[in-house]
């Protein structure tokens, strides 16, 4: 059962107090869902009680796993019944992670009709107004990035795989053409200082700076994902540190572009796909 109606809330100044984030991968496998569930439960802990999360992939999302919980209601039940949400309507739905985080999770089940765009907003725009952060688990589709309008920041999460930069050069520069730069930002997640690709490869062909690096640490990780504790809760690592670095920035509205090198013109063709 669902709890209980109150009085509907459909507007939201996007202005003031409250601020959303998007996470958005690159491609799929990159690490958006480790980077937004951690960068929630940093802000959480940072500000207590003022963060949700919402997991925008409408089915078999993942990020109540990341957070070792099992909520009653999704995200489907909030979008079905996007008239209803009122601050207890919504506390209804959402289930609590550790961390003091809110979590409304991606459901188990398909939608049994489609979704709009309009009643996503909504959704997000609720929210806002009972948290004063609001991060996004978004999947790459039209209807959900058509939902950014409101984002303070859009975060696109990408790594050092070729295929992977591609597809953030072309996704950062429909972003860039339809949001505006000044709300995107690009993090580099498993970042391996190594690596062929570098970050100043990423920068020069994506045009923009990378705003943050997470260091590759695939033991933490997966441990982290496998006990559905977030590493942040534990910040006695690097990787920890930098997610925890990065919500802080976030709460300042302020990302520091890092710097980086020059590299060959033969890699820079392989990243665009030009020849050099």
């Amino acid at each position: 059962m669902l709890p209980a109606a109150g009085v509907a809330i459909l507007f939201l100044s996007v202005y003031g107090a409250h601020l959303y984030y998007g996470f958005i991968g690159a491609k799929g496998g990159v690490g958006t869902t480790t980077v937004a569930t951690n960068v929630a439960t940093a802000l959480s802990q940072l500000a207590s009680g003022s963060t949700i999360l919402i997991d925008l992939h409408l089915a078999y999302g993942d990020a109540a796993v990341y957070l070792g919980t099992e909520p009653r209601f999704s995200v489907i039940d909030a979008l079905e019944n996007v008239h209803r949400l009122d601050k207890a309507f919504l506390g209804g739905l959402v289930g609590h992670a550790r961390g003091g985080l809110s979590l409304l999770a991606s459901s188990d089940r398909a939608s049994a009709t489609p979704v709009d765009t309009t009643s996503v907003r909504t959704l997000i725009e609720s929210a806002a107004r009972h948290y004063r952060y609001v991060v996004l688990d978004v999947p790459r589709s039209d209807v959900m990035i058509d939902a950014l309008e409101p984002s303070s920041r859009i975060v696109i999460v990408a790594n050092q795989e070729l295929a992977t930069v591609r597809a953030a050069t072309r996704l950062s520069a429909a972003l860039r053409q339809r949001y505006g730069k000044e709300r995107l930002a690009v993090v580099v997640s498993r970042y391996d200082v190594m690596a062929e690709i570098g970050q100043s490869d990423v920068e020069r062909v994506l045009g923009t700076p990378v705003s943050h690096t997470f260091p590759s640490n695939y033991r933490i990780a997966l441990e982290a994902l496998n006990t559905g504790r977030p590493v942040v809760l534990d910040n006695h690592n690097k990787l920890a540190a930098a997610l925890t670095g990065f919500a802080r920035g976030l709460m300042e509205t302020v990302d520091e572009p890092a710097s980086g090198g020059k590299r060959q013109a033969g890699l820079f063709g392989r990243l665009t796909g030009r020849r050099g």
